[in-house]
């Protein structure tokens, strides 16, 4: 026994083939005018904003822009997944919270860190750099001992 499912009923789309007797060579749902007719508006401002002129060429693209709008946009869109829960998730897509990548702060700043202009010397350097410019070097810093090394020496 074959048990049937309700699937059929949905998969007819409310379509709009255009007024009697007259109607489009092709299939649009109301969804689809629905999203489509207000792209097309929206694509046109943006031709305008970008600077475009209005001519046959650039509404003959905007015209082109809107098909291909629509069918990306109507093909997340059907009977399970209607426009009003598309638009939601969306919505909530983008305001969703996010994770921070940056720190809020803490215990540890660099903020007292002095930064110099130039680098220090290594200590070999430093000791040569008081030789040569005539200092005294008995004040010049010293390895020192120590004392169990002293003591070594003494015995």
């Amino acid at each position: 026994m074959r048990i049937r499912t309700d699937d059929e009923v949905y998969r007819v789309d409310a379509v709009w083939l255009g007024p009697p007797k007259a109607t489009f060579p092709w299939r649009a749902r109301y969804v689809a005018w629905l999203i489509g007719i207000p792209a097309f508006f929206v694509v046109l401002g943006i031709e305008r904003w970008a600077g475009w002129g209005f001519g046959f060429f650039s509404t003959a693209w905007a015209f082109v822009a809107t098909i291909v709008i629509t069918r990306l946009l109507t093909a997340k869109i059907s009977h399970e997944r209607p426009l009003g829960t598309v638009v939601a998730m969306a919505g909530r897509e983008l305001n969703t919270p996010r994770e921070r990548t940056t720190g809020t702060g803490g215990a540890v700043s660099a903020s007292r860190v002095r930064v110099r202009a130039e680098r220090p010397l290594p200590k070999h350097r430093r000791r040569r750099q008081y030789q040569h410019h005539g200092a005294v070097t008995q004040g010049t810093p010293r390895a020192r001992r120590s004392r169990g090394h002293a003591a070594r020496a003494g015995r």
